[in-house]
């Protein structure tokens, strides 16, 4: 029988200050009961519904952060790191581009008709690259040149970005677009347990809900150390709910969902995440700011696979892109780069 997969969402967000931090570890304290979700969460559809077509739109039968059809040629294939998929995916990128091919003579003539965006965790991006296909329950996709599902271009960290070229998928340079900026904490509306930063984290008795692997969570753990000092770090990764029933190994996904099912009390990820859950499910969280943790932030590249199959899209929508992405993502709670940081190039080799 196939495992249901539940799935998160999240929004709108009441910022609070983040309470100057301890050294000492407070004595947890015993939580009250809050009341939490009876459903799933469910992500709000990216696309434009069509007309005549069926539509599995709640949280058991829908395919998660993969967006565009699969069986129709793609005009492009961006396959990238998941957490700025709020930017991504949005009107002022995704939803602008093929007008704005449209407009410029070089591109006019691109069908632009079915762009396809997969934002799952970065381990898995490359899995699906170096495997050749991605399991969807009882659907196997295949990942590869003849079928057309490759990536023409990817998104991701350094280091994920090194790991592709040492397979010879992408070009030995890729160039920095976003900063984001760096850590916040999710609660819930309302703020029951009166969480105020990281110290109240412990102080409260709150189980924590935090990445399961990768860079943030390094990051985390290094904003924790940094700004409790290790004693107290260690109690708020001791307070850590590993994981729950459907969880999928998507931190977008997954950390909201915690959250509001009341398996955890607060999530600590990247500021701009918590900010968006906050924003698309205001009745749901808020956003708790913590005072020092901007310094743990994360850079993203853009990265063109060698030999694409679709050169010329790829040529269009990195002109597009990169004349508008310093403006657009700090719309969305990012950093703002300066100019020596906005387009600079990553060496991989």
């Amino acid at each position: 029988m196939t495992r249901r997969r539940a799935f998160p969402g999240g929004t709108s967000s009441a910022a609070t200050s983040g309470t100057s931090e301890a050294q000492s570890a407070p004595a947890p304290a015993r939580n009250p009961v809050i009341p939490s979700l009876h459903e799933p969460l469910v992500w709000p559809v990216v696309t434009k519904p069509q007309p005549g077509i069926r539509s599995f739109a709640g949280h058991t039968d829908t395919v998660p952060d993969i967006v565009g059809r699969v069986g129709t040629p793609p005009s492009l294939v961006i396959f990238s790191e998941g957490n700025h998929l709020m930017v991504l995916l949005s009107d002022d990128i995704i939803g602008a581009f093929s007008a704005w091919a449209r407009s410029q003579p070089p591109y006019a003539d691109l069908d632009l008709d079915n762009i396809v965006v997969v934002t799952l965790p970065q381990p898995v991006l490359i899995q699906m690259i170096r495997n050749g296909g991605l399991a969807l329950g009882n659907l196997t996709l295949d990942v590869s040149r003849r079928s057309g599902f490759y990536p023409d271009i990817f998104m991701g960290y350094p280091e994920p970005l090194r790991q592709l070229r040492q397979l010879g998928v992408i070009e030995p340079q890729a160039r920095f677009f976003s900063k984001n900026r760096g850590l916040a904490l999710l609660v819930r509306k309302g703020n029951p347990l009166g969480i105020g930063g990281l110290t109240d984290v412990v102080r409260t008795g709150a189980r924590v809900a935090l990445p399961d692997s990768g860079h943030v969570r390094a990051q985390c753990r290094a904003a924790a150390d940094e700004l409790l000092g290790n004693l107290v770090a260690d109690a708020v990764f001791a307070a850590e709910v590993p994981s729950f029933p459907g969880r999928l190994g998507i931190m977008h996904r997954d950390l909201p969902e915690m959250v509001a099912r009341g398996h955890a009390d607060v999530a600590l990820t990247w500021h701009h995440l918590v900010s968006y859950w906050a924003r698309i499910f205001p009745d749901h969280f808020e956003l708790v700011a913590v005072s020092g943790a901007e310094r743990f932030f994360a850079q993203i590249a853009f990265g063109r696979v060698s030999d694409p199959l679709r050169p010329h899209a790829v040529k269009a929508f990195d002109e597009f892109f990169f004349s508008r992405a310093g403006h657009i993502y700090p719309r969305h709670d990012f950093a703002r780069m300066n100019d020596d940081e906005f387009g600079a190039t990553l060496e991989l080799d």
